[in-house]
């Protein structure tokens, strides 16, 4: 990992707030329309089966997905950022992954603390970054600029 740089809390806040609007896209306005205005508003915890999939599978499934083939969700991949095994800097492992997704539990508990480690953790990384052995780096794949053919 030469010249790599670990990404820090704001970065990654903004790479949640992209993943956040295609969430809110993809899952609440198919099961609005499923199930009406009424279901952000009901008292229901679950409201079916489609409730389950979108809420639940979806999220899992798309999100391991995305970080076993792509290193980092859509929001990551727009911030050129990657997540990596926090030794070799190789990509996850399907059980990394998994354990990653997981640990996002423990890390929210406590008043989201797990995540706000990231800014003061020396690698930036979260509890769930820690909990599953990865960080987060940027890429720092700046594209080159071409005037008339030549690159500056």
């Amino acid at each position: 990992m030469n010249k790599q740089e670990y990404a820090g809390f704001w970065i990654r806040f903004g790479a949640f707030m992209i993943d956040l609007v295609i969430m809110v896209i993809v899952i609440f306005v198919p099961l609005i329309l499923i199930y009406g205005e009424d279901y952000l508003l009901g008292e229901q915890t679950i409201r079916g089966f489609w409730d389950v999939f979108l809420n639940y599978i979806v999220p899992f499934v798309a999100t391991i997905w995305f970080w076993l083939n792509y290193a980092g969700t859509p929001g990551k991949m727009a911030t050129h950022l990657k997540i990596v095994d926090a030794v070799t800097g190789n990509k996850l492992s399907l059980g990394q992954a998994i354990g990653r997704y997981f640990a996002y539990i423990p890390a929210m508990l406590p008043l989201g603390l797990g995540l706000i480690w990231v800014g003061v953790d020396k690698k930036k990384q979260g509890w769930h970054d820690k909990l599953a052995g990865t960080v987060v780096i940027k890429t720092n794949r700046a594209e080159p600029v071409n005037f008339n053919g030549r690159r500056y």
